[in-house]
């Protein structure tokens, strides 16, 4: 044995570079071509990147009249509207960074070809999939990033202040995000062509919306609803940031009377496990009937 075998890394191995070094590698510099087409996209930058942050602008102009929620008798404490509607925009943000993005644009690439191109290509499935996730993870980042923002600078939005309730967001984002692009992977097989993949998932993820607490109180729902949309993820999601977000004066107006923190991350944690087992199991490069 050599003294520059012994002085070799174990990760510069042409075994492992390979396999998991290239594979990462790969799924690296994919993740970047994805982040640059992202952007190339105008209806993708407006109706995914910057969709939430204009409806918060809008909600917090036309509402802010309306005085603060959630004020005590005398008049005092509560959060103005802006503070109010910043939870539901930051989980619809969410939603529509992995579920729609995802959903729409792998159907789009199913139906035009361009997975069955990458499957004539060296390409590993994982990277692909690690290309996927990148974008979504830093797309997602950058427009949570301009929504805070927006809040603090134009509408002077109190941000949380301590430690717990930033970890709550932390969790609830990760947690979030994770299940959201499992979904959009999943959810990528209902399409039947890239045409007609907007038209298919924008209105499913649109009606969750208005169900799940982001635009209106979700108790004002009707009870039956209030347990359809309680089976989703989203109405968890938006609670949790409403926990992380919003003083623990405002849990006593959710379904149960509290955050209910623990049911959020069971109910997210069980979508991830079967968008998991759903995208492994549906995907491929290209259609069966293609």
């Amino acid at each position: 044995m050599t003294a520059s075998t012994l002085g070799a890394s174990p990760l510069g191995t042409p075994e492992l570079d390979n396999g998991l070094v290239r594979t990462l590698r790969l799924g690296g510099a994919r993740a970047a071509y994805e982040v640059k087409t992202y952007f190339r996209q105008g209806d993708s930058l407006f109706f995914t990147f910057l969709f939430p942050t204009v409806i918060f602008i809008i909600f917090a102009i036309a509402f802010g009249s309306s005085g603060n929620v959630g004020t005590a008798p005398d008049g005092s404490g509560g959060v103005t509207m802006a503070a109010y509607y910043l939870p539901g925009m930051v989980a619809a943000g969410v939603l529509l960074s992995g579920v729609q993005n995802l959903a729409i644009d792998i159907a789009t690439e199913r139906s035009d070809g361009t997975l069955k191109r990458l499957a004539g290509t060296p390409l590993p499935v994982l990277s692909y999939f690690l290309g996927k996730l990148g974008q979504v993870l830093i797309t997602s980042l950058m427009q949570l990033a301009l929504l805070l923002i927006v809040a603090r600078v134009a509408f002077g939005v109190e941000l949380p202040s301590d430690g717990e309730h930033w970890w709550t967001f932390i969790w609830v984002y990760l947690l979030g995000i994770a299940t959201a692009a499992a979904l959009g992977i999943g959810l990528s097989r209902l399409p039947r062509s890239g045409k007609s993949a907007s038209a298919v998932i924008v209105p499913i993820l649109l009606v969750l919306q208005f169900v799940s607490g982001v635009y209106i109180q979700f108790t004002m729902l009707p009870d039956w609803l209030q347990n359809v949309a309680g089976v989703f993820p989203l109405k968890w999601i938006a609670q949790g940031m409403r926990a992380a977000f919003l003083p623990e004066s405002f849990a006593v107006a959710e379904a149960g009377g509290s955050w209910d923190l623990g049911t959020a991350a069971l109910v997210l944690g069980v979508w991830l496990v079967a968008g998991v087992i759903v995208s492994v199991l549906t995907f491929r490069w290209n259609r069966k009937d293609a």
